[in-house]
């Protein structure tokens, strides 16, 4: 690549006896880049990589006047430009279907004649497996043993597969698993703030620059509190990422949100995170940058940012941005940065203006919002949605509220059934998990040091987790373990059944493992509705356990409170958790630790000694990492009788020029599915039925229902996950009704015109053997969620060409343009409703053959069976050019082969 210098940004810094090439803002501006150093902080990210890749084809001088335009349009000037991270992470559940698909590339450059060698991540890549331990055990010492040994048991085929990659492939590593969460080793470990690399292209000095990724989990917003621009894609836009194509993006509308203030006594980071995600959800803010600004910035530690950054998946949010001040500086140094890197950060933040102090200029943004911290209270979100934040004090209220409304249960309230064999009974609104579990709190000192320390006093006040709650600890690295037993508070977390049950993903994700045998009988013998507590990001309906109906995020002290209480039926700020062994009643007031108390054993425990010692050997794994053996090779060799690990059929018959693309004639509807549809519901990440097609797939390749495992685990295997998609047991899809009119929960469809009720995957293959195309419907915020490429892969592999939809979230939209599948949404207030579609009704949509324009406004002609036919106005979301290629291409993988190829 021949790079270009139009505005001669390319400068030298000094820092100490060192030089650096770098890209500087400063220089820009003087140079015709008037007004820049009023933007963003996240824009200047975004301004300087294009200066940096400035070649006058995929990024042109036009592409960067219009950063510095940005003054003037603030963002809604719907212009594209290619970004390119430095660096891709991912996860095992995402990043085994992206290695899988890696090494069905290099088969497929074999088939095409080319060299299988091209195919190799051109920029690093890490993946951490840390999605893969289940709680099965809990609240013993043992916990922690028997889960690893039951994760390496069941993944020993992923494993070997991820091991052989890492010897196959170029600039990519693997951390083992009981590291921790990959968002937590990136924000401790893997994150620079400013990176650097040798680019002969840029002079003799390496070149130092922003620290940016994106990442296969759309929690990468964490590492966003670093002052490191990264966000979740599909693994599909990953895998471009790696094999070197730029990312595609809008220049995007950045909303800023003043925060000032203090958060007051009693107030944890994650009563802070539920209210701004509430707040932003309200705002409106999918597809925009959220960067955050104003004098609550000045004492704001890294942790309680990155608390905040983790969450923009849940506020909607591309990313939550905070600019490198002092307190970037304090982290670097406490997580054992080296001295010259943090010298770096510094100098280039400071030469850049990329500097916050108290005194910085506020930045211009498109739109602005505020928060006092002062006026932040105690809070949960439940019972299904991050954005729906209740407080503490109504908490009890509310979930009585969400009886009625939501579970119509409400006259059942009180009823309560016995438990066999056991000495306790059981009813609605109960506690039946209690989980200290992911990213976006267990990274935070301040949260779980205060769990231990709530769980201190009540252990000294005699009181005790009820026996109905599965209670759990899984943090997000070595360090939260290491801390605790300096503090001595392990012990009295494990007194409550809080015993350490892995390090990695666990309830957040659906890896809650079984509840009890007695437990879960009485709930689906009696149709409890059951309730989580947990201190994740994600509560989405049939996600954290199948027994489970309600789940709320809480701050991990909660999570302790409500073991304690084992209810959400009384109110914690008035009503007793328990009585105490001195037999009187005893209040969450009464153990609630001080932000005085909490940071003193901050200040004590966690040194910099404590990083740089667990980090020494990340990559080299326990003894039953190292018993992983594999045979190293090229390219991989497909066991055929592995239900992990397939070759998936991407490829096939795949030519060296892509075949026209046609219309879509006649096609017949799949689902029609009501707003907020996820990409769990899409495609779930928990447990398998026994009698679902993924389920009755595994038995007939003679796996036993007790090694099932979940979806999650299973991704590197398509034919697991096509007969998994829209495999919900929560989705609901509207063609499909009882006797009394009610719509069936699962996954259901109706068969065409046949009227055959059946399941979503069985319908779509024999329409695939009938020859008949397939669309779905949807209504607003289609594809929420995790940024799961399965959810858009499923939905290709069932042979649907097209979502016609009110809206999408902005990371499935991207996904299923990645996968050939056409997001299409209504114009204006359309909706399928709106239009009294019943799902018996055929669609057809021309103009794809033709020349398609991005965001091109067509039209679908849906025809009922009484012959009569409506024109409905949509516009196709194929929102840029290079989206248009991986269209026509039938996908972006195959662009992508088809140019290293050529």
């Amino acid at each position: 690549m021949t790079l270009s210098n139009s505005f001669n940004a390319r400068q030298i810094l000094k820092v100490g006896d060192k030089s650096y090439t770098y890209y500087s803002l400063a220089e820009a501006e003087k140079n015709g880049l008037k007004g820049i150093s009023q933007l963003p902080f996240s824009m200047k990210v975004l301004l300087e990589n294009l200066l940096r890749y400035e070649d006058g084809r995929t990024v042109t001088k036009a592409d960067i006047e219009a950063v510095a335009e940005w003054l003037n349009n603030r963002g809604k000037a719907e212009k594209e430009i290619a970004y390119r991270p430095a660096r891709v992470l991912m996860q095992d559940f995402t990043g085994v279907p992206a290695v899988v698909d890696l090494a069905a590339m290099r088969d497929a450059m074999k088939n095409l004649g080319g060299d299988p060698r091209k195919i190799n991540p051109l920029v690093p890549v890490d993946l951490v497996i840390d999605h893969s331990v289940i709680v099965d055990e809990f609240g013993t010492p043992r916990a922690f043993s028997r889960n690893v040994e039951l994760e390496y048991q069941r993944n020993g085929e992923r494993y070997r597969f991820l091991k052989w990659g890492q010897s196959a492939f170029e600039n990519f590593s693997v951390v083992p698993p009981g590291t921790g969460i990959c968002h937590q080793v990136n924000l401790e470990f893997l994150s620079q703030t400013v990176w650097t690399r040798k680019d002969v292209t840029a002079g003799e000095f390496d070149v130092a620059y922003p620290d940016t990724l994106v990442g296969t989990d759309s929690h990468t917003t964490m590492v966003n509190g670093l002052a490191v621009l990264g966000w979740g894609v599909g693994g599909i836009e990953a895998e471009a990422a790696m094999l070197g194509q730029p990312i595609s993006m809008l220049i995007p509308e950045v909303i800023g949100f003043r925060l000032t203030g203090k958060l007051r006594e009693g107030v944890t980071a994650t009563d802070l995170v539920l209210t701004v995600t509430q707040m932003l959800r309200k705002k409106g803010v999918v597809g925009k940058f959220v960067e955050f600004f104003g004098p609550g910035l000045n004492d704001m530690t890294v942790a309680d940012r990155a608390t905040i950054g983790n969450m923009a998946p849940e506020y909607g949010a591309t990313c939550g941005f905070f600019p490198i001040d002092r307190r970037t500086i304090d982290y670097l140094r406490t997580t054992s940065r080296t001295e010259e890197r943090i010298a770096l950060v510094e100098a280039y933040a400071k030469a850049q203006g990329m500097w916050r102090t108290a005194e910085t200029p506020d930045p211009v943004f498109t739109d602005t919002l505020e928060l006092d911290l002062a006026d932040v209270q105690p809070s949960l979100a439940g019972p299904k949605r991050p954005q729906d934040r209740v407080t503490l004090d109504s908490a009890n209220a509310e979930f009585r509220n969400a009886m009625d409304k939501e579970f119509r249960k409400a006259a059942e309230i009180g009823k309560r059934v016995k438990v066999e064999n056991a000495n306790f009974d059981l009813g609605h609104g109960d506690v039946v998990i209690a989980a200290i579990t992911s990213c976006t709190n267990t990274s935070n000192p301040s949260v779980m040091i205060g769990a231990g320390l709530l769980a201190r006093n009540a252990v000294k006040k005699g009181l005790k987790s009820k026996p109905w709650v599965k209670t759990s600890l899984a943090p997000g690295s070595q360090i939260v373990e290491e801390y605790f037993r300096k503090a001595g508070l392990q012990d009295d977390l494990d007194a409550l059944g809080f015993n350490l049950v892995g390090f990695g993903c666990t309830t957040c994700i659906g890896n809650s493992g079984p509840l009890p045998e007695n437990v879960s009988k009485a709930i689906n013998d009696n149709d409890l509705i059951a309730v989580s507590v947990l201190s994740g990001n994600r509560n989405f309906e049939g996600r954290v356990n199948p027994d489970v109906r309600a789940n709320y995020l809480a701050s991990p002290p909660l999570v302790v409170a409500y073991a304690l209480a084992g209810t959400m039926l009384i109110d914690l700020t008035k009503d007793p958790l328990g009585i105490g062994s001195d037999g009187q009643p005893v209040y969450l007031k009464d153990i609630w630790p001080s932000s005085a108390e909490v940071q003193e054993f901050i200040d004590r425990t966690i040194t910099s000694e404590l990083f740089k010692t667990r980090y020494a050997d990340v990559f080299t794994g326990d003894e039953n990492w190292k018993k992983v053996t594999v045979e190293p090779g090229l390219t991989f060799e497909w066991d055929i009788g592995s239900t992990y690990v397939q070759n998936p059929p991407y490829f096939e018959g795949m030519t060296k020029e892509p075949k026209p693309v046609t219309d879509i004639v006649n096609a017949r509807i799949l689902g029609l599915f009501l707003d907020s549809i996820t990409t769990d519901h899409i495609s779930p990440a928990g447990n398998i039925r026994v009698n679902s097609p993924a389920g009755k797939y595994l038995q007939e390749h003679q796996v036993a229902v007790a090694d099932f495992n979940q979806y999650g685990t299973r991704r590197g295997n398509h034919e697991v996950m096509m007969r998994g998609t829209f495999a919900n047991i929560r989705i609901k899809n509207q063609m499909v009704k009882d006797e009394d009119g009610n719509v069936v929960e699962g996954g259901y469809t109706i068969h065409q015109p046949s009227g055959e009720r059946m399941f979503i995957y069985d319908a779509a293959m024999r329409y695939q053997a009938e020859g008949v195309p397939l669309v779905v419907l949807a209504g607003k915020e289609y594809g929420t969620g995790s940024s799961r490429d399965w959810a858009a892969k499923g939905t290709n592999l069932l042979g649907v060409r097209a979502v016609i939809a009110e809206s999408f979230e902005r990371i499935h939209r991207s996904n299923l343009v990645g996968m050939g599948v056409v997001p299409f949404v209504f114009e204006g207030d359309t909706s399928w409703q709106s239009l009294g579609l019943k799902g018996d009704e055929t669609v057809t949509i021309r103009g794809l053959a033709g020349d398609l324009k991005p965001r091109q406004r067509m039209e679908a002609e849906i025809a009922s069976p009484d012959g009569s036919v409506k024109k409905v106005p949509i516009v196709c979301r194929i929102d840029t050019l290079d989206e248009l290629e991986y269209f026509r291409n039938g996908g972006i993988l195959q662009y992508v082969l088809r140019q290293l190829a050529a």
